[in-house]
């Protein structure tokens, strides 16, 4: 199993013989301009909220794909107003047997609303099952409590916001690696806009000296997880 960065909170992830897509936000992004978004393919797209940088690119890569897309209801009766009905709505709490594996939508305090402001339901995060492994992709998200449900899930790896501002900063991540349980993270949501611009070696820094497996990879560097 493999993940793909593709700046901010963007990335792919291959498992059960399907490719998912995660926040597709890579065409207004500077750094991100090498990424052909038609190369992609992602036969899934799991969206975690509708703000403009996590779903920027996502009706162009759905229809140039024609992904199924994962979202909040609210995101996926959106979707339908443009003319996309390959969407799978869910809510907070709600599991469903993929055929790649198990996903379940978990909350995250955040906000949501679409770029032509309508409302984007409630933020989530996602836990997945899928190839013997547990990964918990937190979207944009504060750290919360609820994280302490997630600790009895024997999570193989998370991907956490540490850009602040917007999300929880560095800190608050590893205190949530702490209630999730999980030693495994990959960072994401920072260094894009410059109030989310952090000190990578520091960052890695404090990870490191409180025993975490910190990856934070380059736009289009692969992890193998």
């Amino acid at each position: 199993m493999k993940t793909t960065f593709y700046g901010q909170s963007t990335f792919m992830l291959e498992a059960g013989g399907k490719k998912l897509l995660f926040d597709p936000f890579i065409t207004p992004n500077p750094e991100a301009k090498d990424i052909d978004i038609h190369s992609l393919e992602p036969d899934y797209i799991l969206v975690s909220h509708g703000h403009g940088d996590h779903v920027a690119d996502l009706l162009a890569i759905q229809k140039s794909s024609d992904a199924i897309i994962i979202c909040i209801a609210e995101i996926a009766n959106w979707l339908g107003k443009h003319g996309i009905n390959n969407a799978h709505g869910m809510n907070i709490g709600g599991g469903f047997n993929f055929e790649f594996g198990r996903v379940k939508m978990v909350n995250a305090v955040h906000s949501s609303t679409l770029p032509d402001g309508s409302p984007g339901g409630n933020p989530a995060g996602f836990l997945l099952h899928l190839d013997g492994k547990v990964i918990y992709y937190a979207g944009d998200t504060a750290l919360t409590y609820d994280m302490k449900l997630l600790a009895d899930e024997n999570l193989d790896w998370a991907y956490l916001p540490i850009g602040d501002n917007y999300t929880m900063g560095v800190d608050d991540a590893i205190k949530a690696s702490g209630f999730i349980n999980c030693k495994n993270i990959i960072g994401m949501h920072y260094d894009t806009f410059p109030v989310i611009k952090i000190d990578v070696a520091e960052a890695e820094a404090k990870f490191v000296k409180a025993g975490i497996n910190i990856k934070l990879p380059k736009i289009g560097e692969s992890v193998e997880l």
